[in-house]
This record gives C-alpha cells, sequence and structure tokens, in this order.
C-alpha cells in the first residue's frame, strides 16, 4: 500500500487519507527499494508525491515477553491510520502473502474459529479498537489528541496450572522487576484460582492457540483507550 500525497499537497489531517494507486513497474520498485531503501525517495520523486506521514498516528508499542531462552523476541510499535477507502493491495507474496478487511468483531471470529491466527498484541489491540462504533469516530479519537503519548510495554509471562497469563501494567499481579525479563512467574493453582483471589486486572489469559480472554478493570494512564472484558464462552474452553 502506498500511503503519498502529492508535493505539492498540503497536511488535511482532519480528514481520512487516501492511499495512491500503484505505479507502472511496481515489482521492480519493490525489488529496488528492498534491496536498497534509498531508492524509496527515487519513487516518492518519480511520482512528484511525499509519504503521507501525517496520515499516521501512534497507537502502541509490545516488547515480547520472555516465555522461554531463546525464543525470538521483538520491539513492535503499532501505527493507526484512516483511509476513505479499502486501498489496492498487491502482496509481496514474502512478507505479505494475502490480504482482508475485516472489522474488528469479525477479527475476533474469525480468530476464534481457527480461520486465521492472532499473536496476543494483535488480538489485544483488535479488541481495543472494537471500542470504536465507526471509523469517523476511531479517527476523531486520533486527531483529539488522545494518543498524546503513546504506552509501549513488557508483559510478564506467568504460568497457571492450565493456562498462561500475560501481565500487563497497571494490574495487581505486575511487577516492575528486571528479574522477569527473562524469567517468568508459576503456580500450581488453576487460572479461576487466580482470577477470584484478584480486582485490579490489566491482562490477558491464553487459554490455547485460538482461545484468549481479555481482562480489563483499570484506566489508562495517557488517555487512550483499554479494550473492554471478554470473556471466551466455555464451549471454547
Amino acid at each position: 500500500v502506498l500511503l503519498l500525497r502529492p508535493r505539492d499537497a498540503l497536511p488535511t489531517a482532519a480528514e481520512p487519507a487516501r492511499a495512491l494507486a500503484p505505479p507502472p513497474g511496481l515489482d521492480a520498485w519493490r525489488d529496488r527499494v528492498r534491496r536498497d531503501p534509498r531508492h524509496f525517495l527515487s519513487l516518492c520523486a518519480h511520482l512528484d508525491c511525499t509519504p503521507d506521514i501525517w496520515a499516521l498516528h501512534d497507537w502502541g508499542g509490545w516488547l515480547t515477553p520472555f516465555t522461554r531462552s531463546g525464543g525470538r523476541r521483538f520491539n513492535t510499535a503499532f501505527f493507526l491510520c484512516c483511509l476513505r477507502e479499502p486501498p489496492p493491495v498487491y502482496p509481496d507474496l514474502t512478507e505479505v502473502v494475502s490480504c482482508q478487511w475485516s472489522s474488528p468483531s469479525e477479527t475476533t471470529e474469525s480468530f476464534i474459529s481457527k480461520k486465521m491466527w492472532l499473536a496476543p498484541p494483535q488480538f489485544y489491540e483488535i479488541r481495543r479498537l472494537g471500542n470504536f462504533a465507526s471509523l469517523s469516530d476511531l479517527h476523531k479519537f486520533c486527531l483529539d489528541g488522545a494518543l498524546e503519548e503513546m504506552e509501549r510495554w513488557l508483559p510478564i509471562t506467568f504460568l497457571t496450572a492450565d493456562a498462561m497469563l500475560q501481565l500487563l501494567p497497571g494490574d495487581e499481579l505486575y511487577l516492575e522487576d528486571s528479574d522477569f525479563v527473562e524469567n517468568v512467574m508459576s503456580t500450581d493453582k488453576k487460572t479461576g484460582e487466580i482470577m477470584k483471589e484478584g480486582k485490579t486486572f490489566h491482562r490477558m489469559v491464553l487459554h490455547s492457540r485460538h482461545v484468549y480472554s481479555v481482562h480489563v478493570t483499570v484506566q489508562s494512564k495517557h488517555k487512550h483507550v483499554y479494550p473492554k472484558t471478554y470473556v471466551v464462552s466455555q464451549s471454547h474452553l
């Protein structure tokens, strides 16, 4: 997706952005940019456009929690962009093999029905987007300056007898202790027992690969929105 605007066009953040149609010779340009990212500037000059950075909004950041020694970990930033219409998408069949436009509720259902898989941060962010009834509401939220400070989290892994919890800042069990950068918490108790013992929650419960629950009773410190509590039905457990 090329998120560009004509070079002489002024930023109009008050309106949703619009993606440009791909240039002729897209595959060749993509190969050149992949070999040397500086060629992206050449592409912009060729199209007489500039990257529409004004259409992007900081949304959140996640550091992969420790789960096991040697596991791959990432520092991931999420950006949000509201578009007037679905843009043309041409997967490169390497990093992106397909594309689908879905609402938060549709994406959640596809995940639970095993039509797609979402990593825990993706599932959390999808549930977060479910707070907004329309694209215009979401866009207005971004423009109102609510995203004045992006939150970046390092979840703590907490293993119970029957599930894995990922604790987030604000949860009563979350410990800002460097020991948990390379270790996990654990207990012999079942998840149900742990949940009954607490009141202040900001956590995900990973029951299985396609069954997650989200429990939130805290408020954001930075005027952002957290997802509403989402608990899967017993039939999926």
